[in-house]
C-alpha cells in the first residue's frame, strides 16, 4: 500500500516552485561604476557591498537591498578624500536571469583646507628631523582635504619626536572641522613633547665576547641625547662585524628614569668557521677549483683569519689574511697577508710571492687603506725573462653604494690607488703609479639598465724591464675590452720563437685608458640580453692606439649571483680577429 503525503497536483506545484527558486538563485550580478578614476574609484569599489557579489549568484531580493545602500556607501568612501557632496545615480536592470548595476558618480568640488595650525613649542621644534616632518605635513592650507595624508603626516611628526628622544611626547589636540556649506576645513594639531631623554647604560646579552670589546662599537657616550639614528648605527656596526647571527638593539623604555633610558642589545653568535669550495669557469682563468676557510673570530678580541686556494688552468694561488679589528667611529682594522701566485696568461708567465701589512678605516665616506707591500718573483714575456723584488707603500680609497647587492638598479663603485717604490729601498727600480676605476649602474624604467665603466692609470718607471706583470698595465678580457683575450692589449715587443722566427709579444705598458658602455634589456625577471661597446688601450708614453670591442650578451640572475655570457669581436685591429667568448659570475659592483 502506497501513502502519498501530497496529492499529485500539489506535488507537481511544489516541484515547479523548487525549480523556480533554483533559477532565482542562479542569477548573476555585473557591476559598472564611472565618474571617478584612480584611488577614488578604488575607494568607492572597496566600500561597495555590491562589488563583493559581482560575478556571484544572487537573488533578486539581495540585488535590490544592496543597490539601495550603494549611494550612501560610495558617498562615505569619498569623504576621506575631501569629497563631501558626491552625487550618485544609477540603474538596476535585469537581462534574462542576470542583473546589471550601473552607478554614475559626480564627486563635486572637494573640501579644501582653509587653516592649518601645527603647534609644537620648545627646543624640539628646532631639531632637523622634527622640522622636516612639520614642513612635509599635508594637506596644507589651500590643498584638498585628504584624511589619509593627514594621518600619515600626524604619524610622521610623532615618529620624529620619538626618534629624537622625546619618548613622552603626546598629542594634546587633533581636530579636523569641516563646513559642508563653504567646503572649507580647519586642521588643528598640538603636541606636548615633554623632556628629551638621554642615553643610559648599554646591556649586552648573548655575545661570545667580553663587554669591554663590545662597548667599542657604541657610537655615542653615556649622557648624550637619545637618537634612533644612533641605535641604528650600533645595530649596523654589530651586523657588519660579521660575528653575530642575531642583532637586536632596543631602548628599555620600562626602565627609563629621570630622563635617562638604558639600551638593551641581544646577540647570538654566528657560525664560527665557514668552509667554501666549488668549481668555476672564467674565460680569463680557465676552469678551476676553489676552496677556502674563514674563521670569523679567533679569540675574545675578535681577530679574524681567512685562507683560500685556487687551482685553475691559467691561475694558481694560495693566500692567507689575518685581521685585527679595532671597533670605533672609523672601524679601523690592521691586516697582515701572504700570497703566492702562479699565473700563465697569453702575454706572460709569473711566479710571485708577496707579503702585505696595512690599516683600513672609514674616512670621509670612503674606505681608506694604507699599507706596505713586498713582492718578489720570476716572470717572463716569451723569451724575455726577469726577476724582481719590490717593496712599496700603497694608499687606496674605495667607495661603493648599491640599492641591492644581488641585482643593482641604482649604484656605483669607485677606487683610486697610489703606490711608489725607491730603488735603494728593497726595490729593483724606481716607480710611482696611480690608478682609478669607476662603475655606474642606472635603471632605465623597470626592464632596462645602463652600465658605464672606466679605468685610467699612469706609471713613472726608471727600469720598465724590472717591473713585474702585476704592476704593468694591460687591457683586454672580461672586465676590460671584450672581443680581446685577457691581457691581449698593450705595447708589443718582437721576440724570437723556438722555430727561428719572430713574433710580436704583449709586454704591458706604463699607462691605461679604458671605457665601456653597456645596455641591458630584461625580458623575464631573471633573464636579460645586453649589447656593449668597449674602448681603450694600454700604452707607454703617448703611443695610444684606440682598440674597440663590441658584441652581445646573455644575462641570468641565478640563485648564486649574476651570470654574464658575452660574445665580443674586435673592430679594425690587425692583431685580433674572430669572436671571443667571455663568461663572468659575480656581483655587479
Amino acid at each position: 500500500m502506497r501513502i502519498s503525503l501530497f496529492p499529485r497536483g500539489r506535488l507537481l506545484a511544489a516541484a515547479l516552485a523548487t525549480l523556480t527558486a533554483a533559477d532565482a538563485w542562479a542569477a548573476k550580478l555585473a557591476l559598472q561604476l564611472d565618474g571617478v578614476d584612480g584611488e577614488l574609484k578604488a575607494a568607492a569599489l572597496g566600500a561597495l557591498e555590491l562589488s563583493q557579489y559581482e560575478g556571484r549568484e544572487v537573488s533578486a531580493a539581495q540585488v535590490r537591498r544592496l543597490y539601495a545602500r550603494a549611494a550612501a556607501q560610495v558617498g562615505e568612501a569619498l569623504q576621506p578624500y575631501g569629497y563631501y557632496d558626491a552625487a550618485v545615480t544609477g540603474e538596476l536592470t535585469q537581462s534574462g536571469e542576470d542583473w546589471r548595476v550601473a552607478l554614475h558618480v559626480a564627486p563635486g568640488e572637494p573640501v579644501t583646507v582653509a587653516s592649518l595650525q601645527l603647534r609644537l613649542d620648545g627646543p624640539a621644534r628646532a631639531l632637523k628631523p622634527v622640522q622636516a616632518a612639520l614642513e612635509a605635513f599635508a594637506p596644507r592650507a589651500g590643498q584638498a582635504l585628504d584624511h589619509a595624508a593627514y594621518e600619515r603626516g600626524k604619524t610622521a611628526i610623532q615618529a620624529a619626536l620619538l626618534a629624537s628622544g622625546y619618548l613622552d611626547a603626546q598629542i594634546t589636540e587633533h581636530r579636523v572641522e569641516v563646513s559642508r556649506g563653504t567646503r572649507k576645513a580647519t586642521i588643528r594639531l598640538a603636541w606636548e613633547p615633554g623632556r628629551r631623554y638621554r642615553f643610559g647604560g648599554v646591556r649586552f646579552e648573548g655575545a661570545q665576547f667580553p663587554e669591554g670589546f663590545l662597548v667599542r662599537y657604541i657610537p655615542w657616550h653615556a649622557g648624550e641625547d637619545y637618537s634612533q639614528d644612533a641605535l641604528l648605527a650600533l645595530q649596523r656596526r654589530l651586523t657588519d662585524a660579521d660575528y653575530f647571527a642575531l642583532v637586536e638593539v632596543s631602548p628599555d623604555i620600562e626602565q627609563a628614569r629621570d630622563g635617562v633610558v638604558p639600551i638593551s642589545v641581544h646577540l647570538a653568535p654566528a657560525k664560527r668557521s665557514i668552509y667554501s669550495g666549488g668549481v668555476f669557469v672564467g674565460t680569463d682563468t680557465g676552469a678551476g677549483l676553489r676552496g677556502g676557510l674563514e674563521r670569523r673570530w679567533m679569540n675574545t678580541r675578535g681577530h679574524k683569519f681567512k685562507t683560500e686556494v685556487i687551482a685553475a688552468q691559467r691561475l694558481k694561488t694560495v693566500s692567507a689574511l689575518y685581521s685585527i679589528p679595532l671597533p670605533g667611529p672609523d672601524d679601523r682594522s690592521f691586516n697582515f697577508g701572504a700570497n703566492y701566485k702562479d699565473e700563465n696568461t697569453r702575454s706572460s708567465q709569473a711566479r710571485t710571492a708577496s707579503l702585505v701589512a696595512n690599516e683600513t678605516r672609514q674616512w670621509l665616506g670612503f674606505t681608506r687603506t694604507l699599507g706596505l707591500h713586498l713582492v718578489s718573483g720570476d716572470f717572463s714575456f716569451g723569451d724575455l725573462k726577469g726577476n724582481s723584488t719590490i717593496l712599496f707603500p700603497e694608499a687606496a680609497l674605495t667607495r661603493k653604494r648599491a640599492d641591492d647587492a644581488l641585482f643593482v638598479r641604482e649604484g656605483y663603485s669607485f677606487t683610486i690607488v697610489a703606490r711608489a717604490a725607491k730603488k735603494d729601498l728593497l726595490a729593483d727600480t724606481d716607480f710611482a703609479q696611480l690608478r682609478a676605476d669607476a662603475k655606474w649602474v642606472h635603471a632605465l624604467g623597470t626592464r632596462q639598465r645602463l652600465i658605464l665603466r672606466g679605468s685610467a692609470g699612469a706609471s713613472w718607471v726608471s727600469d720598465f724591464d724590472a717591473l713585474p706583470p702585476d704592476l704593468r698595465f694591460f687591457a683586454g678580457g672580461d672586465r676590460s675590452i671584450r672581443g680581446y683575450g685577457y691581457q691581449a692589449i698593450g705595447p708589443r715587443r718582437t721576440i724570437a720563437r723556438r722555430d727561428g722566427g719572430t713574433a710580436e709579444q704583449v709586454i704591458g705598458g706604463e699607462n691605461l685608458a679604458v671605457a665601456s658602455a653597456e645596455y641591458e634589456f630584461w625580458f623575464r625577471p631573471r633573464w636579460g640580453i645586453a649589447t656593449f661597446l668597449d674602448a681603450g688601450d694600454a700604452f707607454t708614453g703617448t703611443d695610444f692606439k684606440l682598440k674597440l670591442g663590441t658584441g652581445v650578451g646573455l644575462r641570468w640572475l641565478s640563485p648564486v649571483g649574476m651570470v654574464r655570457v658575452d660574445l665580443g669581436v674586435p673592430v679594425g685591429d690587425r692583431y685580433a680577429h674572430g669572436v671571443q667568448l667571455h663568461l663572468v659570475i659575480g656581483p655587479d659592483l
